[in-house]
């Protein structure tokens, strides 16, 4: 009889070590079973003894009908609320060769331009298309959401604004919930909001450092803002404008009547609305405020053959790199999000947006006539999407009349009802709303054309947008095609190689995980759409919360903060909470080891704290006794401790505990840094360390993909002790008693949605079903292993710069390369570009040590993957050898004219010494050949003259003519 054939089991497919790699790699190791390694890696003091209690795991079949389920009871109703978000038609080009490519979803961060370069121009489309449309000749490559991009502008405006004041105005028709995010950056930094009704005479009685307005207002009204910018200026103050992308194709730009920073979501760009998330913010400005820009700028530069080649700009804004310097603690962008925004520009070049917007307009000027026909006042006679109507003291009764033809309606207040159309509206849907303006649900709009509510002509744009080629060049979808295509063949993602970055756990973002992001029942809900109707959603939310407590050891969970750095500064804001809460607000130190993650610093000057470093030893460690010497100095001012762990170093510091318990004795909180917990799931919690709080980036350990740098999420976990500090949200409050559920212990949002970036919790959610505990702890596990298993290989070769007491490392290594610029005049660098040669994205550079290399397999590389890459490390450094021994050029070797192109390769004349197949097709590379697009890039050139748009139509000419 034959024997049944094993079920498939997920964490199966998700690891990518099978048992004789497993048992093999442990044998050159020294150990038999992975659970002899485990207890010589993790200090005993903080092994978990029990096993993770969660539900037993799915298969991926079983997994997706339960998603299914959770989506078929979030009801996808008719959307109408606006408020900032809007629907949208996602071409189905982009759809299905962007958003659910993994050659698109799988890239890591572009710091190594030269393996970037499609993503660096689809980004430089993106810049492009707001620069066009905002007006401004400067735009960066996309923030989080709208509500923190006007959070960003407002805290830019602060450090470069004429003014001395510390107040700024910001008109009370913004919308709701970025009034609440700026109020909570601006209590933490210190600064004076004033929602006030904005105009020239208050601007010119009230010293303020910058004035906030949006375009078109939360009641949908376009008005002129001229001579408020003007008033901004004469007293020393920037003009801050919170803007909407469609509307300005139509309407006059920001940067014309003068304003100095435009902020707004690209999300009606094509990007799902997904219940809050993610979609990505714009940031746009003047240039002489390029050095201040948060976030990142796309460049373009050149190669070392003199190539055009675009690059990171101005990469030392880094927060990474400034530390408590850094004026923002944005890390993570929306990058996926941006490309789509980008292309969704380019698809439908300038006519077919203004076609889009013109038709948008037009449905609301049909229910416009039609409501004033039926004796309703409206707010504004001058809008472009959004009419509000005047209905005192009935707003929830046509709410609910609209409820029961399919529609949500926005609601201000009970004396006004929002109608927002966009894209997706129907003519259909448009006499249906009319039809709950009038007792007779029967009755037709006019179909005469509403001509009384045309926007006036000095409100229109006269300039033409998106002049440039590249939105005309692709129109057919064949075109199209080709041009996504050729864009993702030019980047060295996840799907075509190992990426393996210390403190970034490139895992596999696998295909059941990431299917259920496209559903209607997740992706065309509206973040305010009313609780009732979302009920899938708040399933799903509450059984991810209570798993990542589980997981963790904490007691409570906000899903709220939509990236890393977004975590930390909630955790941070929570904890500022806690001491004002037992009357200890002067608590304002933050001890931070100098190893830490950049982020950690940024995140404490932008939560109000005072930044205080602590050494650490040569072993990597935290230097305790330089902890507890500051501690007690910082005394009754200590307010926190920012740690990671494993250590930022890749070790499990023996004293962790101790640590913690220091803090606590001196009546600080400890805040524990999540990016490392892909080292510690099943093996050990935070919460029973005695962290307070941490965040977890689920962007790594719960497998989110990177996006190509976005979209990423940090939850934050609390002990109960920080629970009632959790952030809340002025529409639909996640953390009920919080301050907008009646008690004022809360802080406020952080991010724009209530859940931050929901419509991607489905990834992290399918990842623990099908893993189950048993399945967190095996990639635990087998990510140490394999981290182990490189050091080993590696270490005979380069040393290993920290391991911990038993010569380990945790789920990373770092390889010390500070030693090659003095045997060879080489740096790291030149390390990091010879790998593109050999098919490997670079490790991490640099970080924590400068002229290291971080290295992190993760669990789910295959043996022969990481064999392929220790290969091409050690091949390298037989290549390092050669210049060393004086066999190689010291100035014409393959280390230093890496990478090497195809049309390097294809030139007539070869002039280096060493030969074309020891260039291109070193001895160790093997599979698949990866052609970088282009050579080294000249970074000091990108910097030195930077250009962050397009090339211009010059160029073009002249390769017609070429």
């Amino acid at each position: 009889m034959p024997v049944p054939a094993k079920e498939a089991i997920f964490a199966d497919r998700h690891l990518g070590l099978d048992v004789d790699a497993e048992r093999q790699m442990l044998a050159e190791l020294g150990f038999n079973t992975v659970d002899e390694l485990i207890d010589r890696v993790v200090p005993p003091a903080i092994r978990t003894p029990t096993a993770l209690a969660l539900p037993p795991a799915l298969s991926e079949v079983n997994a997706l009908a339960r998603l299914a389920a959770m989506a078929e009871k979030n009801q996808t109703l008719t959307t109408m609320i606006g408020m900032g978000y809007y629907g949208t038609h996602t071409p189905s080009v982009i759809l299905r060769n962007v958003l659910e490519n993994p050659a698109w979803y799988t890239a890591y961060t572009p710091y190594q331009a030269e393996v970037s370069q499609g993503r660096l121009e689809a980004l430089l489309n993106y810049q492009q298309t707001v620069m066009d449309l905002t007006g401004f000749d400067l735009a960066n490559a996309s923030l989080l959401d709208e509500g923190t991009a006007v959070a960003e502008a407002v805290a830019m405006a602060h450090r470069v604004s004429k003014s001395k004041s510390d107040v700024f105005l910001i008109d009370e028709l913004c919308h709701a919930q970025t009034l609440a995010v700026v109020r909570t950056r601006a209590d933490a930094l210190g600064i004076e909001m004033r929602t006030v009704s904005v105009s020239e005479e208050l601007i010119d009685t009230t010293p303020c450092f910058a004035v906030v307005v949006q375009y078109p207002n939360a009641h949908g009204a376009v008005r002129s803002w001229d001579s408020c910018v003007e008033a901004a200026h004469r007293h020393g103050a920037l003009a801050v404008v919170a803007t909407d992308l469609l509307a300005l194709t139509l309407l006059r730009s920001p940067g014309d009547f003068g304003a100095d920073v435009a902020v707004g979501s690209a999300q009606r760009f094509g990007v799902p609305m997904g219940f809050g998330g993610p979609h990505a913010a714009f940031f746009a400005t003047r240039d002489e405020y390029r050095r201040s820009v948060p976030g990142r700028i796309i460049g373009v530069s050149k190669d070392a053959h003199g190539a055009p080649a675009y690059r990171m700009a101005l990469q030392t804004r880094e927060q990474h790199i400034r530390r408590e310097k850094a004026t923002s603690n944005i890390c993570t962008a929306q990058v996926l999000l941006a490309v789509m925004a980008g292309f969704y520009a380019v698809y439908h070049g300038s006519d077919g947006l203004r076609a889009i917007a013109g038709r948008v307009h037009k449905l609301a000027q049909r229910i416009a006539d039609g409501l004033t026909h039926r004796g309703f006042t409206l707010a504004a006679d001058q809008f472009f999407d959004t009419v509000t109507v005047s209905v005192p003291g009935t707003a929830k009764h046509y709410l609910e009349q609209a409820l029961q033809q399919g529609i949500n309606l926005g609601q201000l207040d009970g004396d006004h009802v929002t109608i927002a159309c966009d894209e997706t509206t129907t003519d259909e849907q448009v006499q249906k709303v009319l039809a709950v303006f009038t007792d007779d649900c029967a009755a037709q709009p006019s179909e005469r054309e509403p001509k009384h509510f045309a926007l006036k002509p000095d409100y229109l744009r006269d300039d033409e947008i998106l002049t440039h080629p590249v939105f005309s060049r692709y129109r057919s979808e064949t075109e199209m095609l080709r041009y996504l295509r050729s864009l993702s063949d030019k980047d060295l993602a996840l799907d075509r190689a190992m990426i393996p970055l210390g403190s970034c756990t490139m895992k596999l973002n696998a295909t059941t995980e990431m299917m259920p992001v496209t559903w209607d029942g997740f992706s065309r809900l509206h973040p305010f759409a009313p609780t009732e109707q979302v009920k899938g959603y708040l399933e799903l939310f509450q059984e991810l919360e209570a798993w990542l407590c589980e997981s963790t050891g904490f007691d409570a969970v906000s899903l709220q903060p939509n990236a890393g750095s977004q975590g930390e500064f909630a955790g941070l804001l929570v904890i500022r909470a806690y001491h004002a809460s037992r009357g200890e607000s002067a608590r304002d130190i933050c001890l931070i080891p100098a190893s830490a993650h950049g982020t950690n610093p940024a995140s404490a000057k932008m939560a109000g704290m005072e930044v205080v470093v602590v050494a650490c030893d040569d072993a990597g460690n935290i230097d305790v006794s330089d902890l507890k010497s500051k501690a007690e100095a910082a005394g009754e001012r200590l307010s926190a401790l920012m740690i990671t762990y494993p250590s930022t170093h890749g070790v499990f510091e023996t004293q962790v505990k101790d640590i913690c318990s220091l803090i606590h004795m001196n009546g600080g909180q400890v805040y524990m840094d999540g990016a490392n917990l892909n080292a510690l799931l099943g093996v050990c919690r935070p919460g029973e360390m005695g962290a307070d709080v941490s965040h977890m980036n689920l962007h790594k350990t719960f497998c989110i993909p990177h996006g190509g740098g976005g979209p990423g999420m940090g939850p934050i976990g609390v002990m109960a002790h920080l629970a009632p500090f959790l952030p809340g949200h002025p529409v639909h409050d996640p953390n009920p008693g919080g301050d907008q559920g009646g008690r004022d212990s809360g802080i406020g949002p952080i991010s724009a949605a209530p859940w931050g970036s929901a419509s991607i919790l489905p990834i992290s959610w399918a990842y623990a079903a099908m893993m189950g505990g048993d399945g967190l702890l095996r990639a635990t596990q087998f990510a140490i292993l394999s981290a182990n298993y490189i050091a080993h290989r590696l270490a005979p070769h380069f040393p290993i710069l920290y391991t911990g007491e038993h010569g380990l490392v945790a789920h990373e290594c770092i390889i010390d390369l500070r030693w090659l610029k003095g045997a060879t005049g080489l740096t790291v660098d030149d390390v990091a570009k010879r790998l593109v040669d050999y098919g490997f994205h670079a490790p991490t550079m640099s970080f924590p040590v400068p002229e290291t290399l971080m290295i992190e397999p993760t669990e789910s590389e295959s043996r022969e993957e990481i064999d392929r890459f220790c290969d091409a490390m050690i091949a390298i450094r037989e290549e390092i050898g050669r210049i060393e021994s004086g066999q190689s050029d010291a100035n014409d070797n393959v280390l230093l004219n890496a990478p090497h192109t195809a049309e390097v390769l294809a030139q007539e004349a070869w002039p280096h010494s060493y030969s074309r197949r020891d260039a291109v097709f070193p001895a160790a590379a093997r599979g698949a050949k990866y052609w970088p697009p282009v050579g080294r890039i000249d970074n000091v050139a990108g910097d030195r003259n930077l250009v962050c748009a397009c090339p211009p139509l010059s160029d073009y000419v002249a390769d017609a003519a070429d």
